[in-house]
């Protein structure tokens, strides 16, 4: 059996600009809906076509200074790709939904950020 490689860490940048996280997630949503009815089979009938969502959710450590102004992010483009180069994929049109700061007794300071974006590519 051949061995294989997988992907691991990866690079963020926002506007072309490096930034530190600890995790990074990314949910797409459909917007497709279930439509029930009420008929003989008990079943639903099918879906609906919706609007689609992108969600992101990214947990970055809080430096001692020259932090980001995460709040006013609005219009960013965020892209990611592997931290040994390869398939980058960039969301475009991100802004800043929610911002929170958390500190520990044993680690670093780091603030939860939810974000939104409009449109996905694959570079």
């Amino acid at each position: 059996m051949a061995l294989k490689e997988y992907q691991g860490a990866i690079v963020m940048e926002i506007d072309g600009q490096e930034v530190e996280i600890e995790s990074l997630d990314v949910t797409e949503k459909t917007g497709r809906k279930l439509v029930k009815t009420m008929n003989k089979t008990g079943r639903p009938a099918g879906y609906a076509k919706g609007v689609a969502e992108i969600d992101i959710k990214v947990s970055a450590v809080i430096p001692a200074s020259g932090d980001i102004d995460w709040a006013a992010i609005a219009g960013a483009k965020i892209s990611v790709y592997p931290v040994g180069g390869g398939q980058r994929t960039s969301y475009l049109d991100c802004f800043t939904l929610e911002v929170g700061k958390k500190w520990k007794v044993d680690g670093e300071a780091m603030q939860d950020l939810t974000m939104a974006a409009l449109r996905k590519v694959n570079e």
